[in-house]
């Protein structure tokens, strides 16, 4: 499994590139959905996740607010759509019941708004970057959202999740109290919960190389992993005795020094009361991502999945919504935690260190594992 070694983006306010950016998206789109069905696309998989045609269409729609509305001036080309793939407007639950477009008039309303960004780009160009690189990226970051949803169905293409493990070796880390920069700086893209950038104290603390293998959890899961109640916090020990909860098949199918996948924030912080250990913070993380050993990445085996945090999501100091507070405030609190890190199924130019994943307690559908952390 090749692990992406992912760095911040400058912002392309060429209107040349973007384009040609946003055509390699838009063709590994329809790559990746390319082998299937028209009903496996209109088909619910899972109650949690959209209908994969929902997506296709969403992404255009988007791309055409953004794109063609807001930076362009344009009137929507297809304004009687924009409520049913409006993320808040159809939640997820409601988009199975939805009257959405077929397979066929997605990919033509895919087809039809991007012919409107060519001539929009070329008449006014890209401005200072912001908007046209945010709509390529949601697009990138759409496509690990179907991946997610393909996994659940089978439908995932040949070759993935990739077969490799990591290379680095495993072990720990210490890290010496003292203060670094988080956050992103203004000369590259970031989204706004990223920003600004601030200064931050960390106690010293000890950082596992390596995300958790899947030999380990299985060691885990058969030692009574799912039946030590004092492993578990009071609300992951409640989801997991309703759900009857235990390893995801995933553990048990993939390479035994993989890193683990599929797993909750619950089920990562009970293997890390396991394991006399516990997440790393937000804070913690990313001081890691940003040091070395010599020449060589301090955190080995990123970029192969996501990595639970112990951090509630919520605004750095100074935070301001932009360019919409729909893309982060409206998640801030307790019920949301932080995954860092990046997965197989993340394009590169999304996982960058700064960039901050965040979501339920209890979801496993994500492509996310745990690194672990200790005091000292």
């Amino acid at each position: 499994m090749a692990a992406h070694a992912p760095t911040a983006q400058p912002i392309a306010n060429d209107a040349e590139l973007m384009l040609a950016a946003l055509a390699r998206a838009r063709e590994a789109t329809l790559a990746l959905v390319s082998g299937c069905s028209d009903e496996e696309l209109e088909r619910v998989h899972s109650p949690i996740m959209s209908p994969l045609v929902w997506d296709l269409a969403h992404i255009a729609a988007y791309e055409d607010l953004w794109i063609g509305h807001r930076h362009g001036g344009w009137e929507l080309l297809r304004g009687d759509l924009a409520d049913v793939y409006d993320a808040f407007e159809t939640p997820r639950a409601a988009r199975g019941e939805a009257e959405l477009l077929d397979p066929a008039q997605a990919r033509e309303y895919m087809r039809a708004v991007r012919e409107r960004t060519l001539e929009v780009l070329a008449r006014t160009g890209t401005g200072d970057g912001v908007i046209c690189e945010m709509v390529l990226r949601h697009e990138l970051q759409h496509c690990e959202t179907m991946r997610q949803t393909m996994a659940i169905a089978g439908l995932l293409p040949a070759g993935e999740p990739p077969s490799g493990v990591p290379a680095e070796s495993p072990g720990w880390s210490a890290m010496a109290a003292g203060s670094f920069q988080m956050g992103a700086g203004e000369e590259d893209f970031s989204y706004d919960n990223e920003r600004p950038r601030h200064e931050v104290f960390v106690e010293a603390f000890s950082i596992a190389r390596l995300p958790v293998s899947n030999a380990s959890w299985m060691r885990f899961s058969e030692g009574g992993g799912y039946v030590r109640r004092e492993w578990w916090s009071d609300e992951g020990w409640a989801w997991k005795e309703e759900f009857d909860i235990t390893h995801h098949p995933a553990v048990a199918d993939g390479a035994p020094d993989a890193s683990v996948c599929h797993i909750s924030w619950f089920e990562a912080e009970a293997f890390a009361s396991a394991h006399e250990a516990r997440l790393p913070t937000e804070a913690e993380w990313e001081r890691a991502a940003t040091s070395t050993q010599g020449a060589e990445p301090l955190l080995g085996g990123r970029g192969h999945v996501w990595e639970w945090t112990a951090s509630a999501f919520g605004p750095y100091p100074g935070f301001r919504a932009h360019p919409y507070r729909e893309y982060s405030e409206v998640f801030f609190g307790r019920r949301y935690r932080v995954l860092r890190g990046g997965s197989w199924a993340t394009h590169p130019r999304v996982a960058s260190t700064t960039f901050r994943n965040w979501d339920l307690p209890m979801r496993r559908q994500i492509f996310a594992g745990v690194r672990l952390a200790r005091e000292g």
